[in-house]
């Protein structure tokens, strides 16, 4: 494989016309990123596609066949934009994975998040399955990425705080 086709450490890729990987290292220990995943709380401060949006609602039931909902806000247009799932996997601090469906679409997606630890910083490889289509995975790239960064400023402002 040519290094031009290869992509940097971090990068985002989009495997095929309905699947997109992220690959994220924070910080903070992976039962710290576990706990921001699973923590009703915190998903409140970070679960929002564009910085300056807000997390209304965030509700988990943390068991196998449990329910995740999560509900953010556009205050600029005052949309909501909410959905939820069932946990699929649970195994702490290591995995988890959900099914999701956006509000008014019955289209089910699966979303799977793998923490890896070495030395206190984790590697974070997420994965959305199932989008509608290639345009849908660029528009979850922003919004992913976006929740990402609002998750590392989280962590730090966790950590700073003790």
């Amino acid at each position: 494989m040519d290094n031009a086709e290869t992509p940097p450490p971090g990068a985002r890729e989009v495997n095929d016309k309905t699947t997109l990987r992220l690959e994220r290292t924070f910080q903070a220990p992976a039962q710290a990123m576990f706990d921001a995943w699973t923590s009703e709380e915190v998903l409140r401060r970070w679960w929002h596609a564009a910085h300056n949006w807000e997390t209304t609602e965030a509700s988990v039931d943390l068991r196998v066949g449990g329910a995740l909902r999560v509900v953010m806000r556009d205050p600029q247009k005052n949309v909501e934009y909410g959905g939820g799932g069932r946990y699929t996997e649970i195994d702490p601090p290591r995995r988890l994975a959900f099914t999701w469906f956006w509000d008014g679409n019955d289209k089910r997606q699966l979303i799977e998040v793998d923490f890896e630890e070495v030395k206190g910083v984790t590697t974070v490889r997420f994965t959305h399955c199932d989008l509608w289509d290639e345009k849908a995975v660029r528009s979850h790239e922003d919004g992913w990425g976006s929740c990402f960064d609002s998750l590392e400023r989280v962590l730090a402002e966790n950590l700073a705080a003790g």
